[in-house]
């Protein structure tokens, strides 16, 4: 008797979806600045919305069915880590500032674009080459630090800089975009948190594509400035007043060498969305998701997360008079690096997740602890 076969699932995600991504996570969309970021964004969200908004920061909003009384939000964060030009050299190198937790360990050897007011200029972060640094052997090899990392843009002295374009003030973001690893691998910068704005547009585009009609107002939000504090979400959970919050963001794969399961707990790239115990997380609404997961066997997994979760969901879950919150999150390896990288099967199973949660919420669902 021929051995059965285990069928392949189709996969949700489609070519124009995987061609958004790739150019979404491309482009450049820093603290502060994302407003380019957001018009990709909004330009591959309209065709599945009823209308849209941007508020006053930038933080964009598509709404679906925006008359009814009950309001939902899938919510992602949308702007990434990058650099502020603070100080220009009479040599005409760059010294800089943190926009957001940019890691300075990583910066050594990077390429960067600058973004001036008119124009983008390329630039790298030097660095002495290994000759240098250890040619004296009493000397200690210098470590990399804010205050001693540069750019170098190739002009000689500061007037050569400033007739470039480059301002005091000027955000820089590393270089490095999108690309595919071995065994259903995406790899690039600012996953954290792109790929949630990205899971929430095609959470979006399957109840257009399959006729879902939500008994509710679904705000399909994509925040700024996450990574200084989770002001965009903050500032939008008081105008939108939502009776229910779901939030995706990035979590640390712990899978790999120098982290401690110990502290972080167990998480890998490939085994299903991240969901999380913490303060803010409405356990009733977490157990809502965790059977709607059981129900469409979706697996996933879990962790804690101490007095805050460090993502959005803390500024929805305390906002106005409070509203019930949940977090499900992507496992990523490398965060805060130019390599962050995670697995297509997380992705498709986080919107399949969001999207079945969805379809199951209702004005009615009770959330009270009482």
């Amino acid at each position: 008797m021929a051995k059965a076969t285990k069928k392949k699932q189709k996969s949700i995600l489609t070519e124009s979806s995987l061609l958004f991504l790739k150019n979404y996570i491309n482009n450049s969309s820093p603290v502060g600045f994302e407003i380019n970021g957001q018009k990709l964004w909004l330009d591959y969200l309209k065709p599945f919305i009823d209308t849209h908004f941007v508020d006053a920061y930038g933080t964009a909003v598509g709404v679906i069915n925006p008359n009814e009384k009950f309001k939902v939000v899938i919510e992602a964060h949308a702007d990434e880590i990058s650099w502020f030009v603070n100080y220009i050299s009479s040599e005409g190198l760059l010294y800089l500032k943190r926009n957001g937790g940019v890691d300075h360990q990583i910066a050594p050897g990077q390429r960067v674009i600058i973004h001036c007011k008119k124009v983008k200029v390329k630039a790298v972060f030097g660095w002495p080459a290994i000759h240098t640094r250890l040619s004296n052997p009493d000397q200690k090899e210098p470590q990399p630090k804010v205050d001693n990392l540069f750019l170098d843009c190739g002009a000689k002295n500061k007037k050569e800089v400033e007739q470039l374009g480059i301002h005091i003030g000027a955000v820089v973001t590393y270089q490095d975009g999108f690309d595919e690893l071995a065994y259903n691998h995406f790899v690039g910068r600012a996953f954290d948190n792109r790929i949630g704005g990205f899971i929430i547009a095609e959470a979006a585009r399957l109840l257009k594509q399959n006729r879902k009609k939500l008994p509710y107002s679904l705000y399909v939000v994509n925040a700024v400035q996450e990574e200084i504090g989770l002001r965009g979400a903050e500032m939008i959970a008081r105008k939108i007043k939502p009776d229910i919050a779901i939030v995706t963001d990035v979590t640390h794969d712990t899978s790999t060498p120098m982290i401690s399961k110990i502290i972080e707990g167990e998480i890998s790239c490939g085994k299903g969305p991240s969901l999380a115990y913490a303060p803010a997380i409405h356990n009733k609404l977490l157990e809502f998701v965790e059977n709607v997961a059981a129900d469409k066997k979706i697996k996933v997994q879990w962790r804690t997360l101490s007095r805050s979760t460090g993502t959005d969901t803390d500024s929805f879950a305390y906002a106005n008079d409070g509203c019930p919150s949940v977090l499900i999150s992507i496992p990523l390896r490398y965060m805060h690096t130019t390599v962050e990288m995670l697995h297509k099967d997380d992705i498709e199973n986080t919107i399949k997740l969001i999207y079945e949660t969805l379809l199951k919420l209702t004005p009615k669902t009770s959330l009270s602890y009482l």
